[in-house]
Formats: C-alpha cells, structure tokens, sequence
C-alpha cells in the first residue's frame, strides 16, 4: 500500500508542476495566441452582432 502512495503522491506532484508551468505560460499574451483556441471555441472573438444574426437564422428554420 505505501508504494501504491508514493506513486499517487509523486504523480499529483508532477502533475501540480506542470499545471503551474502551463498557467505561468498562458499569462503572457503573445504566448496564449499560439498555445490555445479556446477563443475561437468559445465565440468570444466574434462580434455580438453576429452571434445573434445565427440565432434568429436558426429560429427560423
């Protein structure tokens, strides 16, 4: 049983590690760009405009 709990300890360990080094990367502007598309995901860079021109194009149908 302690080895089983070494391992999960080291494992939450190494995994806290890169959870820091990700969130400190995504902190810089010009690095998330490159990193992640959630923007593109999420709609946010879209005007609202647009947003609510597919709505109401999707009530109609």
């Amino acid at each position: 049983m302690k080895r089983i709990e070494r391992i999960l300890l080291k494992l939450i360990i190494i995994q806290l590690i890169c959870l820091v080094i990700s969130q400190y990367l995504l902190s810089f502007p010009n690095l998330s760009v490159y990193l992640t598309k959630i923007e593109l995901y999420e709609g946010v860079t879209q005007k609202a405009k647009d947003v609510t021109r597919e709505v109401f194009k999707d009530i109609g149908k």
